[in-house]
Parts: C-alpha cells; structure tokens; sequence
C-alpha cells in the first residue's frame, strides 16, 4: 500500500490537480493554493503553488499528512525508522511549541536509523540533513524488506513524526504519519518560519515519496 492508502495499482501514472482558496486574515491577504499531484510508477510528487492575488504581504505555511506503511497486518514497532534530523521541537499538553531538544543520546535519535518500538512520537522534528539537492529524506523499513521514502525540498523545515497512538484501535500504530510542514506547530501564530509572499508573487513547495 501507498502512503494515504493508495493501492499501487491506482496511484501508477494518475494524476490529480485541486485548488484551495485561503483567507490571510489579518494581513487581508488573499491566496490560492493549487496542488498539483503526480504520480509515477510507484513514486508520487507533490507541488504545491501559492499565489498571493492581494495588494498587501501574505503569510504562509503548508503541511501535508502522508502515512507510511510498515506492511499489511504490521505495526510501526516493529519498523526501522531513518529521520535525518537533529532537533525535537517539545509541546504542551496542547501540542504548542515550548522549546527544542537536541536528539543526540535520546530514544528520539534516528537519525542513523533503528526500530522504533513501542515509542509513541507526536513531535516535529527539525535541523534536518539534506542531499546535494536540498532534500532531506526520511525512510521506514518493513520487516518484509521493502521500504518506503518521503523527501521534502529546501521550503519544508519540519517533519511532523506520528505513531497513531490516538486512531482508533484498529488503526493505531498502522501506518507512520511523516508529515512535511513550511514552519513549525503554531507558526502563523509565532511567526516562525513562516513564508511571506509578496503581492501578486507565487511560491511552489515540493516533497514526494517512493517505494522500494
């Protein structure tokens, strides 16, 4: 199974192009968001455009919420999570940023890969390592030996990390939700990493996944 649930057989070669209109609040902005999803044999890429149609400065992030699969009738505790980034970002019992935790030497290290057991994570995790080509990866291994990927480009400073200990119980601990965010938890809030588009400016943000 694909990422989001998408059988292999449906996702080769489709494609699907949406559109989202977004307020700016209090920047009486105005954006439209148009997401373009390719898929190609069993890889998908998604790019995601904004365009600022306002006469004033917009703010902006974008998260999306993919699900890798460690197998059928598999739980993540039993996958090898590699996640090349070196930073936790802690929450509240609201799940609002409090601060940052280097990884090294914590049960949150994976940076070199390792089982991730019955560790429950809900974080965002930053500082993240990239390729020549500004990417950063992040991979599961299955006990089946196949493995599934997501890459995010240089736009996308978070990997939200979410072991599905909330699902349902017939869907927790099923799929690994590695989700690419423009800016941290509460970022338009905070301001933190946020993206500011210029008036009638656009900006396009990339990541993708594959399987092997």
């Amino acid at each position: 199974t694909l990422f989001l649930g998408i059988p292999i057989v449906f996702a080769t070669g489709a494609s699907l192009i949406s559109t989202i209109a977004t307020s700016a609040g209090s920047a009486s902005g105005y954006t439209k968001s148009k997401i373009a999803n390719i898929r190609i044999a069993i890889g998908l890429e998604v790019a995601t455009t904004a365009t600022n149609h306002s006469e004033a400065s917009c703010p902006y992030a974008t998260g999306h919420h993919p699900y890798l699969s460690p197998g059928a009738d598999t739980l993540v505790d039993e996958a090898t999570l590699t996640l090349p980034a070196a930073t936790r970002i802690l929450t509240d019992e609201r799940q609002l940023p409090i601060g940052n935790e280097s990884v090294q030497g914590t049960e949150y290290d994976f940076q070199i890969g390792k089982k991730i057991g019955p560790l429950a994570i809900d974080y965002g995790f930053s500082n993240l390592k990239r390729d020549g080509d500004g990417r950063a990866w992040a991979r599961l291994d299955g006990t089946d030996g196949k493995s599934a990927e997501i890459w995010v480009d240089a736009h996308y400073s978070v990997l939200e990390i979410y072991t599905g200990d909330t699902l349902a119980p017939d869907r927790r601990r099923r799929g690994l939700g590695v989700e690419p965010m423009t800016c941290p938890p509460n970022g338009l809030h905070s301001g933190e990493g946020v993206i500011v588009i210029e008036p009638h400016q656009s900006v396009t943000t990339t990541w993708g996944a594959r399987l092997q």
